[in-house]
């Protein structure tokens, strides 16, 4: 089984960070370990450098960390627009089977409307699948952030956006391609779990992880489900980058 990461600066994650696919290994190797058992592919292995502004570090927080795990397709300031011409490509080289997408903000906040965006989402999928047909994903609605909450036309393009999504999710939905809508945690707070009001902190990280990790269990009966003991963190962790 070969997960791809899909996403944008919340999935690719800046020098110091440990990132949720830092979190979503630890949880693979938990419950589809061994040889053979699964494979993280990706084109791209680096984090986003603020003083570069480009994608030029290898500083992750957590040296455990290896680096054939650390493969993703992620992008700082990349969106659905951006990575529907790309993710045909990934998909072929990598053979990827299952994708863990986290994308939209961006995608509102600078480039497309609700509606464009959802269109993006359907040229996404059309590629990925041209690329191989029983291809999975697991994607994530647009998160909490903090310009929803003092920009209120932001905040309903999100909403709508949301709505697009899982109708896209259900229209495109196949037995020989199945697609998933992960669930945001209930208890997702972008004032504790995030360093800025947008990108996760390591209880954010952890959380973002247990929402592709529980939805693929409960739907597809994959891996087994995000442990709540790995939602703590050491106080060491607890304080993000900054």
């Amino acid at each position: 089984m070969r997960f791809l990461f899909v996403g944008d600066s919340m999935t690719i994650g800046r020098a110091g960070d440990f990132t949720w696919r830092y979190r979503m290994w630890q949880h693979l190797e938990t419950v589809l370990p061994g040889p053979g058992g699964y494979e993280i592919t990706g084109p791209r292995t680096a984090l986003y450098e603020p003083a570069d502004d480009a994608a030029t570090s290898h500083a992750y927080a957590a040296p455990d960390f290896p680096d054939a795990a650390r493969r993703h397709l992620a992008g700082w300031g990349e969106g659905w627009l951006h990575m529907a011409p790309l993710v045909g490509a990934a998909v072929r080289e990598t053979r990827a089977d299952v994708l863990l997408v986290s994308l939209g903000l961006i995608d509102l906040g600078f480039y497309t409307n609700s509606d464009q965006t959802a269109e993006n989402v359907r040229a996404f999928l059309t590629a990925a699948r041209a690329a191989n047909p029983h291809v999975r994903a697991v994607m994530l609605p647009v998160i909490p952030n903090v310009r929803a909450e003092y920009d209120a036309p932001f905040a309903a393009e999100c909403a709508r956006f949301n709505e697009l999504l899982a109708k896209t999710v259900a229209d495109l939905d196949t037995a020989a391609s199945p697609l998933l809508l992960a669930t945001v945690p209930e208890s997702y707070d972008i004032h504790q779990d995030t360093y800025d009001g947008t990108h996760p902190g390591p209880t954010g990280e952890h959380k973002l992880a247990s929402a592709f990790a529980d939805a693929m269990h409960q739907a597809w009966g994959l891996g087994g489900p995000y442990r709540a003991q790995d939602v703590a963190v050491t106080a060491d962790e607890a304080c993000p980058s900054t």
